[in-house]
């Protein structure tokens, strides 16, 4: 079920699978609600995170100038994909918090990747990321209402985003708003912009209840008025919408790759219950369709993986791979809805309680194929550029024709 892993990564591979398997996973149910406010850690998640730094496992995809140590990035997919067999484990390694250091540590001030960049990769601060508004199809960040102008040295924002996940926990929201209205292009009218969730203004109306869960994961926050120093802003006017597609790029193989990690644990589940469980005078794996379910989820798994690491091996070079990438955030969402959908069948009515996981992924499975962009978005953008080369060979061809 595994493509092979280099051997320098494969024992350190091991050493998070193992810490997973046998330390995260038995009281990860205890973990879904750690967040307090003021307190980035319950007493056992802070025994696990303190058991994570003694053992050299925290923060190592960070940069090793702000505290990380630095992982390549496709030395750091394949130790992704087991620390996904646990949700809670992206935070426990000190994980949830690498897209925005190197967002930080890219295009901040000096003032903010000082006073920021210690405590987040440290584990002692978690950040938010204000893009997504109830008024506007997020599939089209154009349409983004939220604004800032510059007023004296100041920066004054008004509107309403939502989905700002775990901003009633976090020291600030990097919030993309609408700056230049004279842009040349619509995607450069937008900028990325640093605000402190204690500002006066930084308004949370409520926490959007996600298929009944109210956790605080997700929250519907208001800009009202809010003032911040220009020197806020992060990176260049008119690059906030470049700053969120950099941001959620890589972002988008961690989440595939954390699906994969946790598509492999529900495949677990179905083939243990499989083998185990006896109906109408044999254990379900002898039954063709069960095995129909084996198979096609195992199938899935590896194809899955194999485009994820070749996005992954892409972006380590330089590529975009804009392709590949999309084409992983589709395939890795509805692969994961597949195999939680089996694990459940399988398990039955147990497999629909909070006695396994498998409740929670079917919801984080669902979510998975809006999150970071819909389906469709990604679809129709693989699909253009697919075809792009035929289309100007055919456009090539007609004006030889007629020249």
């Amino acid at each position: 079920m595994e493509l092979p892993v280099p051997d320098h990564v494969r024992p350190l591979r091991d050493q998070f699978r193992a810490f997973v398997d046998e330390r995260i996973n038995p009281v990860e149910h205890l973990l879904y609600t750690w967040w307090e406010p003021g307190d980035p850690g319950g007493p056992i998640m802070a025994d696990l995170r303190a058991q994570a730094k003694a053992e050299g496992l925290w923060a190592i995809g960070h940069p090793t100038e702000v505290g990380g140590q630095g992982l390549p990035f496709l030395d750091y997919v394949y130790i992704n994909e087991v620390v996904g067999r646990s949700e809670p484990a992206v935070w426990v390694f000190g994980q949830g918090t690498l897209q925005d250091s190197i967002m930080l540590n890219t295009y901040a001030s000096q003032e903010w990747r000082d006073k920021y960049l210690g405590p987040l990769v440290n584990g002692d601060i978690i950040q938010s990321f204000g893009m997504t508004e109830p008024a506007v199809a997020s599939s089209d960040a154009t349409q983004l209402q939220t604004t800032a102008y510059v007023d004296g040295d100041e920066w004054v924002i008004n509107g309403r985003k939502w989905f700002t996940s775990l901003a009633r926990f976090s020291k600030y929201t990097t919030v993309i708003a609408r700056t230049e209205e004279r842009a040349e292009r619509p995607h450069l009218a937008f900028s990325a912009i640093i605000v402190p969730t204690d500002t006066p203004g930084y308004n949370i109306v409520r926490s959007v209840p996600v298929f009944g869960d109210n956790e605080g994961d997700h929250c519907e926050v208001e800009y009202d008025n809010i003032r911040v120093p220009y020197t806020n802003l992060l990176g260049e006017r008119g690059q906030g919408f470049m700053l969120g597609q950099k941001r959620l790029g890589a972002g988008r193989i961690f989440h595939a790759m954390r699906f994969l990690g946790r598509a492999q644990r529900c495949y677990d589940y179905l083939c243990e219950r499989a083998v185990r469980r006896v109906a109408f005078g044999s254990p379900l794996a002898d039954k063709q369709l069960i095995q129909q379910m084996v198979f096609e989820t195992a199938a899935e798994i590896m194809a899955c993986r194999g485009v994820a690491l070749d996005a992954a091996a892409q972006l380590d070079t330089g590529d975009p791979a804009r392709v590949e990438i999309g084409m992983i955030k589709v395939l890795t969402a509805r692969m994961f809805h597949n195999a939680v959908d089996r694990a459940i069948q399988v398990y039955g009515g147990k497999g629909v309680t909070s006695d396994l996981p498998l409740e929670r992924y079917y919801k984080e499975a669902r979510l998975g194929r809006i999150w970071d962009g819909p389906d469709e978005t990604h679809i129709a953008t693989v699909s253009r550029l697919l075809l792009k080369p035929y289309r100007d060979a055919h456009a090539a061809e007609l004006d030889a024709a007629t020249s």
